[in-house]
């Protein structure tokens, strides 16, 4: 299954489309005011879906995640020198990304990939394709890429 992860132009907030192959919205994210990001997930028909909440005053970057109202979990990113790495306790998988930081691989614990992100350039907005082997993976997967986006954001 794959999504298109494409950012809105012209918002105050963080507000993200999530399209499925089709082209149909899959996915609405939108950002909350609050110190940090927090982004909710909304399914299309506008159904809360889960959470991705910035953990204020860390060493490196920590965000939780929520699958509806119940805690999922949390990305943290790892002290790396060339390659970005986050360490996730949910679902055990692993996040590895390539020099660039534009395309990222999360793997399981026994280093099978889960689903692999790239970003694509020459648009106006983040643009991210997300290709998920099951598709039950796909709102984790896409919160894993919420976070790395929002990190990355963060930094610039």
């Amino acid at each position: 299954m794959k999504l298109l992860f494409r950012q809105r132009m012209f918002s105050w907030f963080d507000s993200y489309d999530i399209y499925d192959e089709a082209g149909n919205v899959r996915y609405t994210v939108q950002g909350q005011l609050s110190w940090g990001h927090c982004l909710h997930i909304c399914d299309a028909a506008g159904n809360h879906m889960g959470t991705v909440k910035e953990v204020v005053l860390t060493f490196l970057p920590k965000f939780e995640l929520y699958i509806g109202d119940e805690y999922a979990g949390c990305i943290s990113k790892e002290f790396s020198l060339f390659h970005p790495r986050y360490d996730i306790d949910c679902n055990g998988w692993h996040v590895e990304g390539d020099f660039m930081e534009w395309d990222y691989s999360i793997t399981d614990e026994a280093g099978t990939e889960v689903a692999s992100v790239s970003k694509e350039l020459l648009h106006w907005t983040d643009t991210y394709i997300i290709d998920v082997d099951n598709p039950d993976d796909a709102l984790c997967a896409l919160m894993m890429v919420l976070a790395i986006d929002a990190e990355k954001c963060s930094r610039n």
